[in-house]
């Protein structure tokens, strides 16, 4: 059976995103997506992590290494960049960015 995202990734987002129930998780775009108070935070496309972020910090955050614009479509999604395999294999590099997508979506109007 083909997988359309990494399961193991999504294994570790989830013993990051504690409790469960403050981010329900939802398969779309292929991959699954995990929500704060409605909004998407992460998710996974393949085997990317998707990374919301403040609009305004993104360009300096692409600049770290294994990182690019959220784009499968032709237009890049602005607020948002996916994240290599490379720059996930530390648990510490996937906390950082679970962690910049919460303090940035924590702030956003529930939906």
């Amino acid at each position: 059976m083909v997988v359309a995202y990494d399961e193991k990734l999504a294994e570790r987002i989830e013993a990051l995103l504690l409790p469960r129930r403050k981010y329900p998780a939802k398969k779309m775009f292929g991959g699954i997506a995990y929500f704060l108070k409605g909004n998407l935070c992460v998710g996974i496309y393949k085997d990317k992590l998707i990374v919301r972020l403040d609009p305004t910090t993104m360009f300096d955050l692409l600049k770290k290494p294994h990182t690019h614009p959220f784009d499968i479509t032709g237009r890049p999604m602005r607020g948002w960049i996916m994240v290599e395999p490379a720059g996930l294999k530390r648990s510490a590099s996937l906390k950082f960015w679970i962690q910049q997508a919460l303090s940035y979506v924590s702030k956003l109007p529930k939906k």
